[in-house]
């Protein structure tokens, strides 16, 4: 008999802030942390605004040891982590060091890789010593696994901007599987850095103002940086040590399209969204809300649109399916994360986060975007999805629990 997983800690970092308090009150206030990007020139890129974390300073964070061997994208993962930790405080007590693990997301150090790129073209020097292991994409984990003493299934999952949910949907199988009793999981990114930017800008899909979902006049997408965590127990266990029980995961489906690198398919997402409904064994008429992959691309959000209603279909009429990238920009790899932090926040605080800059409504995306403004409702059903360059899709179903 597989077991009920509870989700017992959340944390996170974005351009609504440090911590979930400011996650809660930026959702609800529909603040847009879209802002001028200051971590790269403005006279070496033409992308001027991005999700940067505000006013953030890793020396009140970390000694300067620690920051050796930490790229900008695992300090996010760390301060998460130890947000996340706190509020499942005992978590790990009394597990055996092999059942409980990190699974997360994968994010390469872009900072890290930059910092060495400019020492050895520009400066004619060597890179710093620790640049490979800050850089490579299992850093997070590996961090998060020291930091914590986690000592049993600790490792990475690549999948681009799905690469979060992958992460959370794999530790809650393992958790439901009985293969773990707790696991931290979730993901991070830091890739505002002149090499990375002027690679987005290459690929021809950002926005020259902002994020504006499922807007008719939606331009493209906004970067963003930050990293959440979710923390996942045994049902069982965490209600008996007497945790606090924030919601419950319930299903998990994944797809891939198969078909190009870089355009969505419609049929295939639909096919990840019907998954984890399976997976869950619920039906859509159960879904009370959706938090969109909604990236601000034309295609991207026309698509996802189709998908919804492929599987939905009338019912999605009355789902509100809001787009928190609009007020964070697009987190790539942690993206997912961020939406199961809003999600837990909606299902536990009683309202539904808004889709932000939202000015005109648009036939190919016929949905109710919860514009400009949150919405009070009491949702007790969620769905997440996460749709990935390459075709990688993962959506995960989550539950309030009474």
């Amino acid at each position: 008999m597989m077991r009920r997983v509870a989700i017992t800690g959340l944390g996170a970092v974005s351009a609504l802030g440090l911590g979930l308090p400011a996650h809660l009150s930026g959702l609800r206030e529909g603040r847009v942390g879209i802002a001028p990007l200051t971590l790269v020139g403005p006279d070496k890129v033409k992308a001027r605004q991005a999700g940067e974390v505000p006013g953030y300073v890793a020396e009140a964070h970390f000694e300067a040891r620690q920051l050796g061997v930490l790229d900008r994208s695992s300090q996010f993962a760390l301060l998460a982590a130890r947000e996340a930790m706190g509020q499942a405080a005992g978590a790990l007590d009394g597990v055996a060091a092999e059942r409980a693990g990190v699974i997360f997301g994968a994010a390469v150090g872009c900072h890290s890789l930059e910092e060495g790129y400019q020492r050895i073209l520009v400066d004619g020097a060597r890179p710093h010593p620790f640049t490979v292991p800050r850089s490579m994409p299992s850093s997070a984990a590996s961090q998060i696994s020291m930091a914590h003493r986690i000592l049993g299934p600790s490792f990475a999952t690549a999948s681009a901007c799905s690469s979060a949910s992958h992460a959370m949907g794999l530790a809650f199988h393992m958790v439901r599987a009985g293969l773990l009793d707790a696991a931290v999981t979730g993901g991070c990114e830091a890739p505002l850095t002149l090499g990375m930017v002027k690679s987005w800008e290459a690929l021809r899909v950002l926005s020259a103002d902002t994020c504006r979902p499922f807007s008719r006049d939606r331009s493209g997408l906004v970067l963003g940086e930050g990293a959440a965590v979710v923390v996942l127990e045994d049902m069982e266990r965490a209600r008996a040590r007497g945790a606090t029980i924030l919601a419950e995961v319930i299903g998990f489906g994944m797809s891939a399209d198969g078909a190009d690198l870089t355009a969505p398919d419609a049929a295939s997402a639909g096919r990840a969204i019907a998954a984890a409904l399976a997976d869950a064994g619920i039906c859509g008429a159960q879904v009370d809300y959706v938090n969109a992959h909604g990236t601000g691309t034309v295609l991207n959000d026309k698509t996802e649109t189709a998908a919804l209603r492929a599987v939905l279909g009338a019912r999605l009429d009355a789902i509100p399916v809001s787009s928190t990238k609009s007020m964070t920009g697009h987190c790539l790899g942690a993206s997912g994360g961020l939406g199961v932090v809003a999600s837990v926040l909606a299902l536990t605080e009683g309202f539904v986060p808004p889709t932000m800059n939202f000015r005109a409504a648009d036939p190919e995306c016929a949905l109710d975007c919860v514009p400009n403004a949150a919405r009070a409702a009491a949702p007790q059903v969620v769905l997440v999805n996460a749709f990935a360059f390459g075709g990688l899709n993962a959506v995960l179903a989550l539950r309030a629990v009474g």
